[in-house]
């Protein structure tokens, strides 16, 4: 089954049909989205288009498919599987994450009981993230953060949308496959918003590599703590920290001997000098790498690489991934 045919059978029989004509590259197809009552669009390149009948894709709104109630509940049992109640858990979080590592968010009513969410009812938007991997994009970043054999704590720095998690994704996968020479080590992966991982039915769609082991849908702070006690892990892995419970988790993970990979939010160095929390573990040199991404003429340019101290080790010439 190609990839498009991965996607488009999560779909109502009607837009299925009009995606299944439709010639977009789902290669670059970042997301799907579906409401009720209103034009069916798809993004792609960081572009929004309406998709018509005939699957033509369309900048203005004008003479595209208008998805109604009924394809929206038709989707819906394709996703589930015909039993939503079996996916409780997930309508809890608010998204599903089908076969390929593609993840379905929704919005609707919420029931809440004693302010958590119990579940989602009438569900009314729909919007398919599709799962990208780009396996080599860590290559010229791998020799920054291994050094005598060892791999080194690690930060990567990220404003939105600058490719921090597909990053940090493939260098999950080197570390625990083992590349170019380097021996392959054991990675604990803590993947809070099912996006590393990308889990299915409890196995990753996402390579990750032969070593590393996934808490999937785990909150961070916990997870990190349950791999250190039951999966020896040499390295951790969690995405986009930012709570001081988070900081605190990765700080005991640091002190256990155990090596760190994380992102965080940020748009460099000195912007993360002014978090309280990180402003300490900066100063106290815990990070022995830096590796700050932004956004210029696409996503995925490593704008600097820093040492502990703030040290620029590469830049400011940009490198794309897999230069």
């Amino acid at each position: 089954m190609d990839r498009k045919d991965e996607i488009i059978r999560i779909f109502a029989k009607e837009i299925r049909r009009i995606l299944e004509q439709s010639d977009a590259d789902f290669n670059e197809v970042q997301e799907i989205r579906l409401r009720a009552e209103a034009p069916l669009l798809l993004i792609c390149r960081d572009r929004e288009y309406g998709v018509t009948p005939a699957g033509i894709l369309k900048e203005e709104i004008r003479g595209v498919h208008m998805v109604t109630r009924e394809e929206i509940r038709e989707t819906m049992e394709y996703i589930s599987r015909y039993s939503l109640y079996a996916f409780e858990e997930e309508l809890r979080r608010g998204f599903i994450t089908v076969q390929g590592g593609h993840r379905v968010g929704l919005a609707g009513k919420t029931v809440a009981e004693d302010e958590n969410i119990r579940t989602m009812k009438y569900i009314s938007f729909i919007n398919v993230r599709l799962s990208h991997q780009v396996l080599g994009c860590g290559d010229s970043v791998m020799p920054y953060i291994w050094e005598d054999g060892q791999v080194l704590h690690s930060l990567i720095i990220s404003p939105p949308g600058c490719g921090k998690t597909t990053l940090l994704r493939d260098l999950i996968r080197q570390l625990s496959t083992g590349s170019r020479g380097r021996r392959g080590v054991t990675v604990g992966v803590v993947d809070e918003r099912s996006e590393l991982g990308a889990c299915y039915q409890g196995v990753p769609q996402n390579d990750l590599g032969i070593r590393t082991d996934v808490l999937d849908c785990c909150p961070k702070a916990r997870g990190m703590m349950m791999l250190i006690r039951t999966m020896s892990p040499q390295v951790i892995a969690v995405d986009e920290a930012g709570s001081r419970q988070d900081l605190e988790a990765m700080e005991y993970v640091m002190s256990c001997g155990c090596k760190l990979m994380a992102t965080v939010h940020g748009s460099d160095l000195e912007d993360l000098r002014r978090k309280p929390v990180l402003q300490d573990m900066i100063q106290r040199k815990m990070f022995e790498r830096y590796i700050v991404l932004g956004r210029r003429d696409r996503p995925g340019w490593v704008d600097q690489i820093l040492d502990s101290g703030g040290r620029r080790l590469y830049g400011p010439e940009r490198m794309a991934y897999g230069a």
